[in-house]
């Protein structure tokens, strides 16, 4: 049986865009994405490729099409769960127009009951304080799961994976991705071949890693607000040509040979720069698997002072198909050595 866990935004927007030679998107036992919103809500907007679960009483009907057994990611969402614990129910407005109206109530009696005895006030004083821990343990009592976690939970011995709950729900996500809203409910299967992946998210909201054909499209610079580019191979792209402030391009052949340990102190420093004056950044290369992945990892490694396993563990996460020739992970072992202070070299900045 599996369990559930908390899944961010970022890690949804990334397995979206996840890339082969396709969208992993066309693969039927890649992804399943429920939306156990109410129906008016999912016919508005919803996030691409997502299912809307039905439900019969307390029973969730997962789509007949899913195989959950089968499937890598299983991701729930509903409009706002950002917990896998229970909270107290929502009340109604009834309920709360009841409560006001007995609150209203006990003020009237209280002026009336003014004038009477001490004895007989501190008795009825001592009646409330009671009632009111009676009302405080049925509050605590009255509690239910999120939609989402309720219907995880009900996948959760029909998965081999965890089942991941979306943190924040769609309210959070489409905030955040707005480009990723749909109200596309059937997708056909040359649709999802025609889908255009976006650059994976190394840092959220700050750095993307991609190839370049998504370098070249101006949706993608528009929808993640890219303001510099970290051209890492032998092609010119159409953007920021020119301005050396915004793009830094470093020409480096894709082969086996390739030395790139010359530039990553420039590279860093450069996304260093942009990081501080809060611009968004595309590092690429021709596959985007490659030497861009090498200057991500060695960003990382400098950033945050840890390990090359660390730093590469984190970037396979985000793009799962990264792929370093021994070459490059030598130079990185190299790179390493300087950032965590073991070896002193100097490093000067080539031209690009």
């Amino acid at each position: 049986m599996a369990h559930l866990v908390l899944c961010e935004p970022t890690e949804l927007y990334n397995i979206l865009n996840q890339v082969t030679k396709l969208s992993r998107l066309i693969e039927p036992n890649y992804l399943c994405l429920l939306d156990v919103r109410p129906k008016r809500e999912y016919d508005e907007s919803h996030v691409i490729t997502a299912h809307r679960v039905k439900k019969s009483g307390d029973r969730y009907l997962i789509p007949e099409s899913v195989d959950l057994e089968c499937v890598r990611y299983c991701v729930v969402y509903d409009s706002n769960t950002s917990s896998l614990k229970a909270k107290p129910k929502a009340r109604d407005s009834a309920e709360k127009w009841e409560e006001e109206e007995e609150v209203e109530k006990e003020e009237e009696v209280k002026e009336e009951e003014e004038e009477e005895e001490k004895e007989e006030e501190e008795k009825e004083e001592g009646e409330k304080e009671e009632g009111e821990e009676e009302g405080a343990e049925n509050i605590r009592q009255d509690l239910a799961f999120g939609d989402a976690v309720q219907c995880g939970r009900s996948l959760s011995h029909l998965t081999r994976h965890p089942v991941q709950i979306l943190k924040g729900g769609y309210q959070r996500f489409s905030a955040m991705y707005h480009f990723l809203r749909t109200q596309k409910v059937i997708w056909m299967p040359q649709e999802l071949d025609a889908f255009m992946p976006y650059p994976v998210e190394i840092v959220p909201g700050k750095i993307y890693m991609g190839d370049f054909k998504q370098a070249c499209d101006p949706k993608v610079q528009k929808n993640l607000k890219i303001k510099a580019h970290v051209n890492v191979c032998m092609e010119t792209g159409p953007f920021f040509e020119g301005d050396a402030d915004r793009l830094l391009h470093i020409r480096i052949q894709d082969s086996p040979e390739a030395n790139i340990l010359p530039f990553l102190r420039h590279a860093c420093h450069f996304l260093e720069i942009h990081l501080e004056l809060g611009s968004v950044i595309l590092v690429f290369s021709t596959q985007g698997i490659s030497r861009s992945s090498a200057i991500v990892v060695a960003f990382l490694m400098h950033s945050r002072e840890q390990t090359l396993k660390r730093s590469w563990d984190y970037v396979l996460k985000c793009q799962n198909n990264m792929c370093l020739s021994r070459n490059l992970v030598a130079q990185l072992s190299q790179w390493e050595k300087i950032v965590l202070g073991d070896i002193v070299t100097d490093i000067s900045n080539p031209r690009y």
